[in-house]
């Protein structure tokens, strides 16, 4: 029997803001088939630091990990745009180092989820939030490109949720920045693609999406 494992933030552990609806991981187990199961490790609120900690829970019959993190992380050090600048080379000094400092961050992650030796896939963080200024959208292609680069590098495949939560549908009511029912749903049908076709085995980064 196949059993997959969510880590994370609360793109997937999304109870509380779809209240009487379904969450990522109820949209997830009814998206498998049927011999296949689904656990929810992730919580609300950790950062990229704080996955590992996750992995203390893990099944033992786990065969695959889905991660999505580093929205909070971006949350951060959003008030690195509302800070004064001299001048635009300052911005991009300062944008170097958040954006180092993620990276770094993330391998770290990565590297401690990978030596569980399971089959795992990585999410991208979303930018249609509703609300979310043209300043912020830049700055997340910052995280997200750390992101990729880290997943072609250790060959994972990619589930793209700017490719997937693309309409103001896709958020909740409670809080924008977390998936609706109807988003949830989109992801939950993306994660379940990947863990039922992706050969893993090839080591090869695929980007999925829609």
């Amino acid at each position: 029997m196949s059993h997959v494992v969510l880590l994370g933030d609360s793109i997937f552990d999304n109870k509380r803001y779809v209240p009487d609806r379904p969450a990522v991981i109820e949209q997830l187990r009814g998206s498998l088939p049927p011999s296949w199961r689904a656990s929810l490790l992730a919580v609300d609120g950790p950062m990229v630091g704080d996955v590992a900690g996750q992995l203390a829970g893990l099944p033992g019959d786990a065969t695959h990990l889905v991660v999505s993190v580093g929205g909070n992380d971006a949350l951060g050090v959003a008030g690195f745009l509302r800070e004064t600048a001299h001048s635009v080379a300052d911005v991009f000094a300062r944008y170097h180092e958040i954006q180092a400092g993620f990276r770094a961050d993330y391998r770290r992650m990565l590297g401690a989820v990978l030596g569980i030796g399971r089959p795992t896939a990585v999410c991208t963080i979303y930018d249609a939030v509703p609300g979310l200024d043209r300043g912020e959208v830049t700055a997340l292609a910052a995280f997200n490109d750390m992101i990729l680069r880290e997943a072609f590098q250790a060959g994972l495949p990619v589930i793209d949720l700017r490719l997937i939560c693309t309409r103001a549908g896709d958020y909740s009511h409670v809080s924008p920045i977390e998936p609706s029912a109807v988003g949830g749903a989109r992801i939950a049908r993306v994660i379940a693609e990947v863990v039922t076709t992706h050969d893993f085995s090839r080591g090869r980064t695929v980007v999925y999406g829609t």
